[in-house]
């Protein structure tokens, strides 16, 4: 083929992928409805998207340490549910395997530097007071929030929240060594699986107890309202779950199972719904 001819056919095929492109990225961020951006502080990169207007309501997906913005599609889609009424975000958690965001494995104060994350990415957003919802892990970040930034947070939803079993101390820690650990490794040589250890004990065995994050004293004391769905699996406590809910003085708890049937779930999608609109006034 004439060597002038083939340049020409490139450049036409390399102009129809720049233009095809923008158009899947548009079909991507319409499907998913919602804007997706980066916040960066120092060697921290969050990626997070936002949905919706009005008050705002950080949004914290289950998923343990693989916590993403995925994983809000079940058991019911928050952002669906709530970008009618509210300025929804959320975002990947920090070194997520299957997320975008990254950074330092911070041995010594584990649990310390997510909430670094999610109050960064609120300050980052000009936010100052905000409602929170959080599923699985989020029990635990979300009683951190509520402990570092008491005057910020107005409400909370915590639902299907991770505790601590006596019965199974080492649950967490020997989940993430085989299913977050070797993975996060292999795609970060800056990264050992020593490291992993290290933060996993520190997370999840060294003083493990309760909600992991704060003590019953401090949710005593918590002014916060807070409404609790309970779940009962494994890693989902029903006894914390409701230990929590009768120490909290402004806490409120779901009916429960709310999940199964199926056909519970919009009743509690209900329930949210009120308690959000309940404390959203009061600001």
């Amino acid at each position: 083929m004439d060597p002038i001819r083939r340049k020409i056919l490139k450049a036409g095929a390399l102009a129809t992928v720049m233009a095809a492109a923008p158009r899947v990225f548009a079909q991507q961020t319409g499907q998913r409805g919602a804007a997706m951006s980066y916040y960066e502080r120092g060697p921290v990169r969050i990626h997070y998207e936002e949905a919706g207007s009005g008050f705002p309501l950080l949004l914290i997906a289950g998923g343990g340490l693989n916590s993403t913005i995925a994983a809000l599609a079940s058991p019911f889609n928050p952002i669906e549910e709530f970008k009618g009424e509210y300025r929804c975000i959320a975002s990947d958690l920090r070194n997520a395997n299957g997320g975008q965001s990254s950074g330092p494995l911070e041995v010594d104060r584990p649990w310390d530097a997510f909430a670094d994350d999610h109050l960064g990415l609120m300050d980052h957003l000009g936010i100052d007071k905000f409602m929170v919802m959080g599923f699985c892990i989020g029990g635990p970040f979300i009683w951190n929030l509520l402990k570092r930034a008491p005057d910020r947070v107005v409400a909370a939803v915590i639902a299907q929240p991770s505790g601590f079993r006596p019965e199974m101390p080492t649950l967490f820690y020997d989940g993430n060594m085989t299913g977050w650990g070797p993975e996060l490794v292999k795609r970060r040589p800056d990264i050992t699986m020593p490291m992993v250890e290290k933060f996993l004990t520190r997370m999840y065995r060294t003083d493990a107890d309760f909600v992991f994050t704060v003590t019953r004293d401090f949710v005593r004391t918590c002014q916060t309202p807070v409404l609790i769905l309970p779940d009962d699996v494994p890693s989902h406590p029903y006894a914390v779950a409701m230990e929590a809910a009768m120490l909290a003085p402004k806490a409120e708890v779901s009916v429960f199972p709310w999940k199964e049937p199926k056909e519970r779930i919009p009743l509690a999608v209900r329930q949210i719904r009120s308690f959000l609109r309940a404390h959203r006034s009061t600001v």
